[in-house]
């Protein structure tokens, strides 16, 4: 079974979410809700989630994407699945940082929901189509990206989808920081892109990034 975190400061749509996750598939699990995510961060290490179901509606971005990394780098790794009310006010860039797989708007349906959730445990990354116009990325022409780019700007590209930065990069890569900047330089002529968000974006829309 998959085990589910339902975060939503309103009560009815904790409830809701709850209900939609448990109706609707066979393979998911709702282990435990939290109201903010400073109950998340409390009971997140207890519960041990393998997806976080979260409603960003009326809270401040800014905050919660600090709340999720520091929860993430000092307590438990997350994989997160937000659902917003509107999808241009997301920073996709601080959003993967911070553990977010997955984001859709608040007018999905639950098989939507549901699917996506499942996608986000088995390791994928789920951006609905609405989004990846808003990047404006659909008109960007990518010919044999896989082939295109290195094995080792896969890689990196990877990691750039896992919301590491170029320090975390290098680390793991054991390379400069200078390396990965060079690497970066590549993947985004490759690929036809300008920032790190539009890479991952791309990458998403291709395929290329598992995590």
């Amino acid at each position: 079974m998959i085990r589910v975190m339902v975060v939503a400061t309103s009560p009815v749509v904790r409830a809701g979410l709850s209900a939609v996750v448990t109706s609707n598939s066979t393979t998911l699990t709702v282990v435990g809700s939290a109201s903010d995510l400073d109950v998340l961060a409390r009971e997140v290490g207890q519960l041990q989630p393998d997806v976080v179901l979260l409603d960003l509606s009326g809270n401040p971005q800014q905050s919660v994407w600090e709340k999720l990394l520091l929860i993430q780098e000092e307590q438990y790794p997350l994989r997160i699945m937000v659902i917003v009310e509107e999808l241009d006010s997301i920073d996709l860039e601080m959003a993967l940082r911070s553990g977010v797989r997955g984001i859709l708007p608040s007018t999905s349906t639950e098989s939507e929901i549901v699917a996506a959730v499942e996608a986000i445990a088995f390791g994928l990354v789920v951006l609905h189509p609405d989004f990846l116009e808003l990047l404006s990325v659909r008109e960007k022409v990518v010919v044999n990206p896989v082939q295109t780019l290195t094995p080792r700007e896969i890689e990196v590209l990877g990691m750039l989808g896992s919301g590491l930065g170029n320090k975390a990069i290098a680390k793991g890569l054991h390379i400069s920081e200078h390396t990965v900047k060079f690497h970066l330089s590549s993947i985004f002529q490759k690929l036809g892109v300008s920032t790190r968000t539009e890479a991952v974006a791309v990458g998403v829309r291709l395929g290329l990034i598992m995590l």
